[in-house]
């Protein structure tokens, strides 16, 4: 006779809104720093090669290293530990930034050191969390539980540039890391309360227990058929590519922040208040988009390679206006790539193997993104009108793919 699974002890939505808290709290850390990384590398002796290799390197070691991670977490059930793993490197490596200075000449390696650590606790967690969410988001429609989440992520990615603006306007750059172990300190308070109470977020959708649903085939398969995803829907491989191609079409702010600066369009100063304000509009649309999905189904999604093709063209032009148009279009598609499009992969794949796919996913969106970084520098020193077209061809494949899975998966998806 089975066993029914025992009572919530929150309800589902208070759930979700606890994880939006906790990720809230931790944007503030690693968004915070991130508003800051080129100077703070620059102060410790860093030419502006090394620092676009510290912060390219951080952006793929978190989301490649996440096909390790994520087939990790589906392989002990340990979703729970990865998950305060991850935010504890997070919590633990920004404020210890703080005492780069203090290190001499060794002060910039060790700075370096911290920034891939943080960015290694991303990919501890990410494959994890995201499964956790997933189970809870059942109960009140994946694509809002995702982008409740996503707006509630998107309020300390807002805030958190905005706090060390503030402290290093009266301080100093360290203290400004310094004073992210406040918001470290809660999102990890808020977690480990989170897991006492929530052991096992599977009760909300009915499913057996997250600590031991691994899937039975898992012990047949080597590690690197795991960690590429052997077994994994066609369609979610093909669902993957496309989304990456979004993902590697999407200038980066890198890029965007360099154009308005070395152009001249607004001053150095105010660099940081432009992405703030993309920030807020990632909030909005992963919102927005989210409850649309679930109302409407996938096809709302196929907006989102549209908005990228005209990135580019408005946000690397020269009129302010445009380009905060361009901003504005930037935020939006940044918001719906990190929500709804994952609540897409939950519905794609069975619940004992999502953190293989969420971290397969990852995986996929980051050598993705990492070419289409690349390419979108090269392309910009040369030719700002290849750069459009390039990125507007991409986003056709992309719009191509996505229209054909849609058709594809048929009733596994909300196909509206």
């Amino acid at each position: 006779m089975a066993v029914s699974p025992p009572a919530p002890a929150l309800s589902a939505w208070r759930v979700v809104w606890w994880f939006g808290f906790v990720s809230l709290a931790a944007d503030m850390v690693y968004e915070g720093a991130r508003s800051v990384y080129g100077p703070l590398l620059a102060a410790l002796g860093a030419s502006a090669v090394v620092v676009g290799l510290v912060t390219g390197a951080g952006e793929a070691v978190a989301l490649v290293l996440r096909l390790a991670f994520g087939p990790l977490a589906d392989r002990t059930g340990r979703y729970w530990s990865l998950t305060i793993l991850g935010y504890g490197l997070t919590a633990v490596c920004v404020p210890l930034l703080a005492l780069a200075p203090r290190f001499g000449a060794a002060g910039l390696a060790f700075a370096a050191t911290m920034i891939l650590l943080e960015r290694l606790g991303k990919a501890v967690r990410s494959p994890s969390k995201s499964a956790l969410l997933a189970h809870v988001a059942t109960s009140v429609g994946r694509g809002r539980g995702f982008g409740v989440h996503k707006a509630l992520d998107q309020v300390g990615a807002f805030s958190g540039p905005l706090l060390v603006a503030g402290v290093v306007a009266v301080g100093s750059l360290w203290m400004g890391m310094a004073v992210l172990a406040v918001p470290g300190a809660i999102a990890m308070a808020l977690l480990l309360t989170l897991r006492r109470r929530v052991p096992d977020p599977a009760v909300y959708d009915g499913g057996p227990a997250a600590s031991t649903a691994v899937p039975p085939a898992v012990g047949r398969r080597g590690w690197w058929a795991e960690a590429v995803g052997a077994g994994l829907p066609r369609d979610f491989f093909r669902y993957a590519v496309a989304a990456s191609l979004t993902t590697g079409g999407l200038v980066t702010f890198g890029i965007i922040g360099y154009h308005l600066t070395v152009e001249g369009i607004v001053p150095v100063a105010a660099v940081p208040l432009v992405y703030a304000a993309a920030m807020a509009v990632e909030a909005l649309a992963a919102l927005l988009v989210g409850s649309a999905y679930d109302r409407t189904g996938t096809r709302v999604l196929l907006v989102v390679p549209v908005v990228v093709a005209l990135v580019p063209a408005l946000a690397l032009g020269s009129a302010l206006a445009a380009v905060l148009v361009g901003v504005v279009a930037w935020g939006f598609a940044q918001g719906v790539q990190d929500s709804t499009i994952k609540a897409v992969v939950a519905d794609l794949v069975e619940a004992p193997r999502r953190a293989t796919a969420f971290g397969v996913f990852a995986g996929i969106q980051g050598i993705l993104a990492v070419v289409g970084g690349v390419t979108a520098g090269w392309l910009y020193e040369r030719s700002l009108v290849a750069l459009v077209v390039v990125v507007a061809l991409t986003q056709a494949v992309a719009l191509a793919l996505l229209v054909d899975t849609f058709r594809r998966s048929g009733p596994r998806l909300r196909a509206g």
